[in-house]
């Protein structure tokens, strides 16, 4: 992430990753507004371009070529991406309502997220059929209809309903791809059928009647059987039943009709049509919230009735990007009126195309050439990303954001110069506000904390335990706020797990970088949110802290853990020196955070490599500590920021043993090992390498593409851990049941021998 140049003044929110919000980012990235800043709420990292869906299906595309990467899009504009989902609104707070996080404060906002389909309006439908809209989530269930043709020997009848283009185009395109599949492996592609289910009297019927017989044909020449001015009324399992009575077997049921607004919608005071869509007038807002915009399938343009279609989700983006600008700044909007006419390319499963545009109809394996050159043209400008120039005049570029007077009193304290000392802290009301809501866990021993402020916390230790302090403090690599405040209060508790200690109190210290009021509370309440849920769920207190104003976002913890005091007791400290020869080396999580978040930084990390790298991060050591434990562990550290090489140095040194790592067994986190390759390491990377010398022979594995991960910094990294090899196993099986999937058993602990180097290596 990229720290501002400036306060904060005003925040536009996105919901949804849709094609006209992919226009928004691109634009904005492209001329940034001062004093303004985005955030993208969207479930799915990678959104799909529904031009090039079909494609897909048939087999012409790969996966990445027919997705956007939003988190990169979003970093490449500036703009914050929240992977979450909206379930609601706040009007008079302003505040988005998120599935599993705290609301998101918005001073504008836009919807683009897509149509819903309402499958619960046809008995069965829900259960028994697969809904291609939204086509963000359509992907997993094609996928898993692949692998049950693939095991489903003899006959498939698959049944589409939806007679417009969406649905003739998807039927042809499965029945391109499924034959094929079918042909690879040996069988005979007639085993496949397929019917096509419409309720209206003709297909394409939004199309010219060249078009529709050219389709009608098409579809005769291969053996499907359409079936038109017959609704399905009822769906079962291999079966769906017809108007009339009819029932028609079918194994697999496409569902590609009656679409609507998503149901949380209903909850706001939004103006919705009959089908659910938000209305909105000629400038894009929502005539009952004009600080509320839409675009896209999910809005209902009022006098200019449109087919739900890409091609006006992807031309609302320049005017929607326009409009949230002149919003933002003061300034009139303007109106905008969608085409009456527009061009549609319908691809027919194989690399052949129709092209249909009020009357005209052509057709060919070069209009199927002609699309995919639009269409490649269309995805590089939104996944191939330069490096974009700095704004003429940077960060001395005055702000144009319209203010009321409080507002410009803020502004200016804001943008005026700072005091040091404990003139930078955070003011107090501002402290208070942000912290009202948290409700952090009670402990018995604290007896002074943030139920009781004061100078200091005042916490007892019990009887018969020692304490366990630790302490860590990073500056933001995300701009996420409550991830990284979940984040840092794992990192910060990974040191207690490791010692095999119980965590008792934590104490925070916050930079935040200055702004508006407002938004400076909402950036400590996102963060500590993230925070306080993980201190909980560990049972930790927090106690009390400092936050201060700063350069850049930061968080860190002093934290308090509780262990046996006997020395000979089964639970006391797990030191890094008690390796014993003969035991097995486990690490409960994958490797690899430095190199992607570099990467990420450069954007040249797919955005599902962070999403899982985030996660990983995200899941506490308290569990596998426990277990490793119970398994028998007489050592244990966590990796931090010296990489699993230093880490596992500090623990063979004082134990007085060497150790051998096997590199085709380590953990990665997806991408890893390809950002390695392409020469990306994190900034701590060239301090790590210096310990090569605790290597044996290092020259022969510096070109082994896993060498490089062995000094790449972790964050809230796994556990390393010593354990009786007999036992090694059970513990993995142990470890993998409590979520820990990619717990490995990566080496071994050796007696040392005569060489000074005390790592080994393998392959």
């Amino acid at each position: 992430m990229q720290p501002p140049q400036q306060p904060v003044l005003r925040d536009i929110v996105l919901v949804g990753g849709g094609h006209t919000h992919v226009g928004v980012l691109k634009r904005f990235a492209m001329n940034p507004e001062p004093g303004v800043r985005l955030t993208l709420i969207c479930r799915d990292t990678h959104t799909p371009y529904s031009g090039m869906l079909p494609g897909y299906i048939a087999g012409h595309y790969s996966y990445d070529e027919v997705h956007i990467d939003l988190r990169r899009l979003a970093e490449h504009a500036g703009a914050r991406f929240f992977r979450d989902e909206a379930v609601g609104i706040d009007h008079e707070a302003r505040r988005v309502l998120c599935r599993s996080r705290p609301s998101v404060p918005y001073d504008w906002m836009s919807i683009n997220i897509g149509s819903t389909p309402h499958v619960e309006a046809v008995s069965g439908a829900g259960e028994h059929a697969i809904p291609v809209k939204p086509i963000h989530r359509f992907n997993d269930r094609w996928q898993s209809l692949l692998h049950r043709l693939e095991a489903h020997p003899g006959r498939t009848r698959v049944a589409v309903v939806g007679g417009g283009a969406g649905g003739v185009e998807l039927l042809l395109a499965m029945q391109y791809r499924l034959s094929r599949e079918l042909t690879a492996r040996g069988r005979d592609p007639d085993e496949l059928s397929f019917s096509l289910f419409t309720r209206g009297e003709k297909l394409l019927a939004t199309h010219n009647p060249r078009v529709r017989a050219r389709f009608q044909r098409i579809l005769a020449r291969r053996g499907v059987e359409v079936h038109t001015a017959i609704e399905v009324v009822d769906v079962e399992a291999q079966r769906l039943q017809t108007a009339d009575g009819t029932w028609h077997p079918a194994d697999e049921i496409v569902w590609v009709t009656n679409a609507g607004g998503a149901p949380w919608l209903r909850d706001t005071r939004l103006s919705l049509d009959d089908a659910g869509f938000i209305e909105v007038g000629d400038t894009l807002q929502t005539p009952s919230d004009p600080r509320i915009f839409a675009a896209g399938d999910i809005a209902h343009q009022l006098g200019f009735p449109r087919e739900k279609a890409g091609v006006f989700a992807v031309r609302q983006g320049r005017p929607l990007a326009d409009n949230l600008r002149a919003a933002v700044t003061g300034r009139p909007l303007t109106p905008y009126r969608p085409q009456a006419k527009w061009l549609a390319l319908i691809t027919t499963g194989g690399p052949h195309a129709v092209a249909s545009r009020g009357w005209l109809c052509l057709a060919g394996d070069w209009v199927w050439r002609w699309k995919d050159w639009i269409d490649r043209g269309f995805m590089a400008k939104f996944n191939d990303l330069p490096a974009m120039e700095e704004p003429s005049g940077g960060a001395a570029k005055s702000s144009r954001v319209v203010l009321n007077e409080e507002e410009n009193t803020q502004a200016a304290s804001a943008l005026a110069m700072r005091c040091g000392g404990c003139g930078a802290k955070v003011g107090a009301s501002v402290l208070s506000r942000a912290l009202a809501t948290l409700d952090p866990v009670a402990r018995e021993e604290v007896k002074v904390g943030l139920h009781a402020p004061d100078d200091a916390a005042v916490v007892r230790v019990p009887p018969g335990k020692d304490m366990v302090h630790s302490i860590d403090f990073f500056r933001a690599f995300i701009d996420d706020p409550y991830v990284f405040g979940k984040i840092a209060a794992n990192h910060a508790l990974g040191d207690i797990f490791a010692m095999g200690a119980e965590a008792q109190t934590a104490t925070a210290v916050a930079t935040v970088p200055q702004g508006l009021e407002a938004k400076v509370e909402d950036t400590v309440h996102q963060m500590m949110c993230g925070a306080v849920e993980v201190l909980d769920a560990a049972g930790c207190a927090l106690v009390g802290g400092h936050t201060g104003e700063g350069g850049e976002l930061a968080l860190g913890f002093a934290v308090n853990g509780l262990i046996d005091a006997d020395p000979d007791s089964d639970s006391g400290p797990l030191t890094k020196g008690g390796l014993r020869p003969g035991q097995a080396l486990i690490l409960t999580k994958p490797i690899g955070t430095g190199t992607l978040f570099a990467a990420h930084a450069r954007l040249q990390a797919r955005g599902r490599w962070i999403d899982a790298a985030l996660a990983s991060m995200c899941q506490s050591s308290r569990q596998a500590a426990d277990c490793l434990r119970e398994h028998g562990a007489t050592a244990c550290t966590d990796l931090t920021g010296f990489g699993l090489l230093g880490h596992l140095v500090e623990m063979t040194r004082p134990a007085g043993v060497d150790a051998e790592i096997d590199l085709a067994a380590l953990p990665l986190l997806e991408g890893a090992e390809e950002t390695v390759a392409a020469g990306i390491l994190s900034s701590l990377q060239p301090a790590n390498v210096r310990l090569r010398r605790a290597i044996h022979d290092p020259a022969r594995w510096h070109g082994h593409p896993r060498y490089p991960l062995l000094f790449d910094p972790q964050t809230a990294g796994g556990l390393l851990a010593g354990v009786p090899a007999e036992r090694a196993e059970d513990c993995l099986a142990a470890l993998q049941a409590l979520g820990y999937a990619q717990a490995a058993l990566v080496g071994r602990v050796i007696a040392p021998g005569e060489a000074l180097e005390p790592i080994h290596l393998k392959d």
